[in-house]
């Protein structure tokens, strides 16, 4: 081969590699950001003189179903409008309207105080649904860690508000119909192999704010980490739940998860739980197990023929 033709070979080759990353980065680009009408900072509430608030995302082709995001990350929230698109894109992609939920973080806001905030959002929704174009009687919740907490928190004791309350939000029922999670803590009164479990039956070390003044106190904790532990609650009740549990969590051992299977299988309402092996809390490929979780809210949100 010829120094020229090499040249003309090595050229066309680089430029080919050249296309072929353009096309992939450009679709990659493409598929997160799905064209959407956004709402932001619609108020669904109040904590103290702090406003609640929750944005409505809409794609350009809603299916008429709508999936509520609890950003909570140590149940610690966000402001309004800051939760990014991109990262529920197949969700969009696949026509779902979501909702992500803001919260008074902690310890500004107690645990108990942020599940009360949830269960008021999703009233809250379900009362305005016609308004976002979704079915009411058909809504999922997702989140990861707190987030993944709070959804299980929905699952187990969401329900009708009293018939008798003056704010018409506060009669609708806060429960969801179907459940896609990351790496919940399931049992606060039994942290086992968590980096947080400092071993005396106490609330998890880093957050003895979060569960207000009184959580030191072992009589007052054994009630609170009891009112604030999904796994106490399951019923026959429970929506089909998914949870993607990494096996190398320190934080949230996959452990909580397999307790709660293990309780929901009790009351013949297995979850389902998908193990990311080497996963610790959180890991690069998340954002392609959101797929999945579109895959779950089809088979248990639209409406079968």
């Amino acid at each position: 081969m010829t120094f020229r033709r090499f040249l003309r070979w090595f050229l066309w080759t680089v430029l080919c590699l050249v296309v072929l990353v353009v096309v992939v980065v450009g679709s990659f680009w493409w598929y997160f950001h799905p064209t959407v009408q956004r709402t932001n900072a619609i108020l669904y509430g109040k904590r103290g003189d702090q406003e609640l608030a929750l944005d409505v995302i809409k794609p350009a082709k809603p299916n008429g179903l709508g999936v509520l995001v609890l950003v909570s990350g140590g149940w610690k929230s966000g402001e309004p409008g800051t939760f990014g698109a991109w990262i529920v894109a197949p969700l969009l992609r696949r026509g779902y309207t979501v909702i992500p939920i803001y919260h008074v973080s902690q310890p500004e806001a107690s645990v108990m105080e942020i599940i009360e905030d949830m269960h008021r959002a999703v009233r809250f929704v379900r009362h305005h649904a016609k308004d976002y174009g979704v079915d009411p009687q058909r809504l999922g919740v997702t989140g990861g860690s707190a987030g993944g907490h709070l959804s299980l928190m929905l699952a187990t004791r969401g329900g009708p508000g009293p018939a008798d309350a003056t704010d018409p939000v506060d009669r609708e029922s806060s429960a969801v119909q179907a459940v896609a999670i990351f790496f919940p803590v399931t049992d606060l009164l039994n942290l086992g192999k968590s980096t947080e479990n400092l071993g005396d039956g106490g609330p998890p070390k880093s957050f003895l704010r979060a569960f207000g003044p009184e959580s030191t106190n072992m009589v007052v904790w054994k009630v609170i980490g009891r009112e604030t532990s999904p796994i106490y609650h399951v019923s026959t009740n429970l929506p089909p739940v998914l949870i993607y549990h990494g096996d190398a969590d320190t934080l949230t051992p996959l452990e909580q998860s397999e307790w709660f299977e293990a309780k929901t299988r009790e009351v013949g309402r297995p979850a389902k739980i998908v193990v990311h092996r080497g996963g610790q809390h959180g890991w690069l490929t998340m954002i392609f197990d959101i797929r999945k979780f579109g895959q779950w809210f089809d088979k248990h949100l639209r409406k079968q023929d």
